[in-house]
């Protein structure tokens, strides 16, 4: 493997970070970091793996570091939070996000960096094109998440089937230009919406979802959740 973290000996720029926000995901974590490194090592990207950790009490930075892994810590609680502590603390030029249930495969993620290297400012991962495992996606987010990114394509113009999927890539220096803010889950329909009215050049590529591995509680609130998609989409964007 080329280096996970800037090589000071070859003056090698990081070309990739694989951004995971984590909270109390030890069951999986070791997992989705071994999976990235393994993508990173077959393929020779000069890259990191960067945890945004947002107050995990279960040993999950503890494994992370013993992987391999850099830590980036948020106190403030929030999906959004944490992941823009993560862009902030990045050193790829370009960011892959996400999450580090096992859900996302990581080694299967050889396209989002293309379609960056092309000039995509920003991928999003379809799982609607791709495979859902079953048991994978709760049938009321199979209504669901249609509903709101028909939502998202109607107000800001953009091709994304779907807003909700949680592995994406995108251009580092144009996200940070974003000025990006949303705290919860909102954050997934922010930076779609945020790309979409920059007239970034957005594509999406399909992906397979698997099963949670935690085998416990979900973050993710269904309703609660929905609602501030929902929100940001009418009256906050």
């Amino acid at each position: 493997m080329k280096d996970i973290g800037y090589n000071s000996q070859l003056n090698t720029p990081v070309e990739l970070t694989i951004l995971m926000p984590c909270l109390n995901e030890a069951k999986t974590l070791k997992f989705c970091i071994n999976e990235a490194k393994t993508f990173m090592e077959e393929y020779e990207v000069v890259g990191e793996i960067l945890i945004a950790d947002n107050g995990s009490s279960d040993g999950s930075v503890d494994i992370a570091k013993d992987a391999g892994a850099r830590v980036v810590t948020e106190t403030r609680q929030g999906y959004g939070m944490a992941l823009i502590a993560g862009i902030q603390a990045a050193k790829g030029t370009y960011i892959i996000m996400g999450d580090c249930d096992k859900s996302y495969d990581f080694y299967h993620i050889k396209e989002f960096l293309d379609k960056l290297r092309e000039g995509n400012d920003l991928v999003v991962g379809d799982r609607f094109s791709g495979n859902i495992e079953k048991g994978a996606m709760p049938f009321i987010h199979r209504l669901g998440v249609p509903f709101l990114s028909w939502l998202g394509r109607c107000k800001y113009k953009t091709k994304i089937r779907d807003f909700h999927c949680g592995l994406r890539g995108f251009n580092r220096e144009k996200a940070l230009e974003l000025n990006l803010r949303c705290q919860g889950m909102e954050f997934a329909t922010e930076i779609i919406g945020q790309f979409a009215k920059s007239n970034a050049r957005i594509c999406q590529v399909p992906i397979n979802l698997r099963r949670d591995g935690r085998a416990g509680k979900s973050h993710l609130h269904t309703f609660r959740d929905g609602m501030r998609h929902l929100i940001y989409i009418l009256f906050k964007s």
